[in-house]
């Protein structure tokens, strides 16, 4: 991803409220964030629980979306978050859901995923677990790929109606 400032994170959400927008917390490191190697960005908002943020680029522009983990935990024993494909203990993966963009989301249409709950895919995919003996280093680079395309697709189905309707 190119660098982006504060303004231009606040300025590229297309599913939030103006009162969500003024209340929108970024990472606490986000001036130390290495825009280099990232895909996309995505954190838990420190002050407002349940509150979750992604933001990447379509087209070349950043484009970010409010999301709401679901309250409660899961019973399952282990889950696998569709965004990193990546196996957890069932409390570390959590639905989160965003309001649709454009009139579906002020109607309450909204779509939903399960994702890691503390939003780490991006690190996640790539910790390399240890090669097995006719493994090769390009699984990793799969699974960034994957883990990217999965997080843009999840971002378009936010945008599909407000397109749509333009």
């Amino acid at each position: 991803m190119r660098a982006l400032t504060d303004e231009e994170v606040r300025a590229a959400f297309v599913n939030a409220a103006p009162e969500e927008l003024r209340v929108v917390e970024l990472p606490h490191d986000f001036l130390l964030t290495d825009w280099d190697h990232l895909d996309f960005l995505a954190w838990r908002d420190p002050r407002t629980r349940g509150r979750g943020y992604i933001v990447t680029e379509r087209d070349g522009e950043p484009t970010a979306i409010v999301l709401r983990a679901a309250e409660g935990q899961s019973r399952a024993r282990s889950a696998m978050c569709n965004l990193c494909h990546t196996m957890q203990p069932g409390d570390q993966v959590s639905l989160f859901t965003a309001r649709k963009a454009g009139t579906a989301g002020e109607h309450g249409d909204t779509v939903g995923t399960y994702i890691c709950a503390d939003m780490s895919c991006h690190e996640t995919v790539r910790l390399a677990a240890p090669l097995a003996p006719s493994e090769i280093r390009a699984s990793v680079d799969r699974k960034i790929d994957g883990t990217k395309r999965r997080t843009e697709d999840f971002v378009s189905r936010v945008l599909d109606a407000a397109e749509v309707s333009r």
